[in-house]
């Protein structure tokens, strides 16, 4: 098992993270009011506000039926127990911040929402005549996660390998984690997860993240000033001024 625990640059931003942290209250509430209405009234309110393909796939027009169209918002804030929870709270806690940074919280609140819903799709497209109801926030964060990749893929990541905690480089850890998705995809694992809810929303991610960010945002941080020498010195690049040599390195 690998989890991601922090990433190297915890609680440093200039502006805080409301939007990534109001998410994860909020799905944490929703939660504690699933768990505390019963069996019965949970399983009502996963009837209610789960995402289920054959009730989306037959419906015969999306205009005009918004309360019928809920399900593709409300089934992201839905969890199954503690574990998937948390699992999914801690990878938005991880990763989250960073993109909302690099998007503006407005802008953070439409693109994770687009992306739960791409992956809500993509799941439905997968088996419209399923009427297994398709419930937590993965697809959204699995396009937070596809953002960041692109914004920090060199940035360190304390995940917890096993027993042990190991820092490693994004893009191995988010790498992956997109290759198992495939590899279950492939295997056509049979173990409850919506796997194709994660690759829509990974999808979503990748092509949202470029045009959605804040203008200055540069993708793919893996880039160094070169040590320029000067008079027998070696003296920092001037990174700022036109035609100053750059390569890259890895970090």
């Amino acid at each position: 098992m690998v989890m991601p625990l922090w990433d190297d640059n915890p609680f440093t931003k200039p502006v805080k993270p409301w939007v990534t942290w109001g998410i994860i209250a909020l799905n944490i509430v929703v939660f504690m009011v699933q768990i505390g209405s019963g069996t019965d009234g949970e399983e009502a309110i996963i009837r209610a506000y789960a995402l289920i393909p054959a009730t989306l796939a037959h419906q015969h027009t999306l205009v005009g039926i918004i309360p019928a169209d809920l399900p593709l918002i409300t089934y992201m804030f839905l969890h199954a127990d503690i574990f998937h929870l948390l699992g999914n709270m801690i990878f938005l806690f991880v990763f989250g911040d960073d993109i909302e940074e690099a998007m503006g919280a407005l802008r953070f609140i439409v693109f994770y929402f687009l992306c739960g819903i791409v992956g809500a799709l993509a799941f439905t497209l997968s088996d419209p005549q399923s009427s297994v109801p398709l419930i937590g926030a993965s697809a959204a964060i699995s396009g937070t996660i596809a953002a960041y990749l692109m914004l920090r893929p060199c940035a360190k990541i304390r995940v917890l390998l096993s027993y042990f905690v190991v820092k490693l480089s994004a893009y191995w850890v988010i790498g992956g984690w997109a290759v198992l998705q495939l590899f279950q995809l492939a295997s056509q694992s049979d173990d409850g997860v919506a796997y194709w809810g994660h690759i829509g929303g990974l999808i979503a991610g990748a092509i949202l993240f470029p045009p959605m960010r804040r203008h200055g945002v540069e993708l793919f941080e893996c880039i160094e000033p070169r040590e320029v020498p000067i008079d027998g010195q070696a003296m920092p690049d001037s990174s700022g001024l036109p035609g100053s040599p750059r390569e890259p390195t890895v970090r």
